[in-house]
C-alpha cells in the first residue's frame, strides 16, 4: 500500500483534529482512565513506528522521522504511567500499603 504525502498529511490533520474533539470532551473525572487509554494508544504507535523504520527499503528521512516518533512515544508512555501512578497514590490512606 503506497501513500504520497498530500494522503498522508491529511490523514495526520484528520486523526489531530478529531483527538482533540474527543479529548476536549473528557470530563476531568475520568483523566486517569483516558491516560490509560492514551498509554495504550501509544503503544499500537510505537509499534507501527518501529515496523516501518525497520523497513529495509526505508529511506534515512524515515529513519530519523521514525526515531523521533518511537522517543516522543516511548517518552509518552513513561510519563503517562508515572502520573497516573502518581495520581492513584493521592486517594490511597495513608496507613495503606497498596
Amino acid at each position: 500500500m503506497t501513500f504520497d504525502l498530500g494522503t498522508g498529511l491529511f490523514v495526520f490533520m484528520l486523526a489531530t483534529f478529531i483527538g482533540l474533539e474527543v479529548i476536549r470532551k473528557v470530563s476531568p473525572l475520568l483523566h486517569t482512565p483516558l491516560m490509560s487509554l492514551t498509554n495504550a494508544i501509544s503503544a499500537i504507535s510505537v509499534v507501527g513506528a518501529i515496523l516501518i523504520t525497520s523497513r529495509q527499503e526505508a529511506s534515512d528521512l524515515t529513519k530519523i522521522l521514525g526515531f523521533i516518533a518511537i522517543t516522543a512515544v516511548v517518552t509518552n508512555i513513561v510519563s503517562g504511567f508515572l502520573i497516573t501512578d502518581r495520581m492513584v497514590k493521592m486517594f490511597k490512606k495513608r496507613g495503606e500499603k497498596h
